[in-house]
């Protein structure tokens, strides 16, 4: 038997596979919403290491590399080595965009929510007020306050709630992972995954939905917009109203968009 990620998946009246792979201190279930408005699908999302019903990190190695390594696996067992529909939000969707460039043979076709390579918004007034948000937090993980940088984070990058008035078990869940974000912060803000290298982007043919929120902090827009131009085969949407954790906030809002892009490939 196959030991595969742990995982959840939503049938949708087709058997059509879909990879989806989450966010930063969430789990497979950050799907659930998006899963529901859409039709002729079976959605499968992974949890990242660390995350959900995943193992704990041993914090050895190329983390980001692991969950691609993860999503290459499931890929492969969905569609039978055959290429796949692909799902990212932040995080995972520079997951979903380092497997279409290191096995575009699983790739049919990408959706790009927010995806979180600052380093492609680098040179611009987007990137240098990231910048300096980003290192209150950093010097707050740096120090041990890790319950301050959980609160820090959550006001920046969650769906618009204090991280104080979620509920407790949630606190505790994104408390305890607020650390592994420093392990990701060299493959988003350095590109140590070399994705942004000259040609690579370039390199990725199938079609690519990439997707943002108006309300989301400015250097999420600076970088789909630094995408889009690479990219051969991408377009751009935006829901309105919307955060960085559109697919769950707004999920019935994203859907019409995901579901055209699908209709299309």
């Amino acid at each position: 038997m196959i030991d595969l990620p742990s995982h959840r998946t939503w049938s949708r009246g087709g058997t059509r596979p879909v990879l989806a792979l989450h966010c930063s201190l969430a789990h497979a279930g950050a799907w659930a919403a998006l899963a529901n408005e859409l039709s002729g699908v079976t959605l499968t999302a992974i949890d990242q290491p660390g995350h959900g019903r995943a193992p704990d990190w041993d914090g050895q190695g190329d983390l980001h590399g692991l969950y691609t390594a993860q999503a290459a696996q499931m890929a492969e067992h969905l569609a039978g080595g055959q290429p796949i529909d692909i799902f990212g939000h932040s995080y995972g969707a520079t997951v979903a965009m380092r497997l279409a460039l290191e096995r575009p043979d699983l790739v049919r076709s990408l959706l790009l929510v927010e995806p979180s390579i600052f380093a492609a918004a680098r040179g611009t007034r987007a990137f240098a007020d990231f910048e300096a948000t980003h290192l209150p937090f950093q010097r707050l993980l740096d120090q041990g306050r890790i319950a301050e940088a959980a609160a820090l984070f959550q006001t920046q990058w969650g769906a618009g709630e204090p991280l104080a008035t979620l509920p407790a078990a949630l606190q505790a869940y994104i408390i305890a992972r607020v650390p592994l974000l420093a392990a990701k912060n060299p493959y988003l803000a350095e590109d140590r995954a070399a994705l942004l290298h000259a040609g690579r982007l370039e390199a990725i043919k199938v079609p690519v939905l990439l997707a943002g929120g108006t309300e989301s902090p400015k250097v999420a827009g600076a970088i789909i917009e630094a995408l889009a131009l690479r990219l051969p085969n991408a377009h751009r949407v935006t829901v309105a109203g919307a955060r960085h954790m559109l697919p769950i906030t707004h999920a019935r809002e994203l859907a019409p968009f995901v579901q055209a892009h699908l209709d299309a490939c």
